[in-house]
């Protein structure tokens, strides 16, 4: 009887985070966070690298290899509620003082082949 129901695979924004999350796993950081939301937005990963006092917000952006690729979606209006967002996490996790570093994930699923990543490190400055 169970037969007759098909796996639903998870939406595609929530497979691009799990596959940047073991992606940064792998270089050696450290997840601190995961979608972290308030009333104004998500943070999709907050993580450390090895050894440094830099908090690094993750934007993770997933995509199936169409015309556009998926980090153009991480406009000036989205890395300016990034930055806000970044702000009041610093503020509510008493980050104060650490660097903070912005980057982007970029995860292509295309035709059931591995997911193609890319990492921007640094992708833009912003003074939190």
């Amino acid at each position: 009887m169970l037969g007759l129901f098909k796996r639903v695979p998870p939406p595609i924004g929530e497979r691009g985070e799990r596959v940047a999350a073991r992606f940064l796993k792998r270089r050696g950081y450290r997840i601190l966070a995961r979608n972290l939301r308030n009333r104004f937005g998500e943070i999709d990963l907050i993580v450390q690298p090895r050894g440094e006092p830099t908090i690094v917000i993750v934007e993770v952006k997933a995509g199936t290899g169409g015309r556009h690729r998926p980090e153009v979606h991480v406009t000036p209006h989205k890395q300016r509620k990034l930055v806000a967002l970044a702000a009041q996490a610093v503020r509510r996790h008493r980050l104060h003082g650490r660097p903070i570093r912005f980057d982007v994930i970029a995860v292509d699923f295309i035709d059931g082949r591995k997911p193609a990543v890319r990492h921007y490190v640094g992708a833009f400055q912003s003074q939190v």
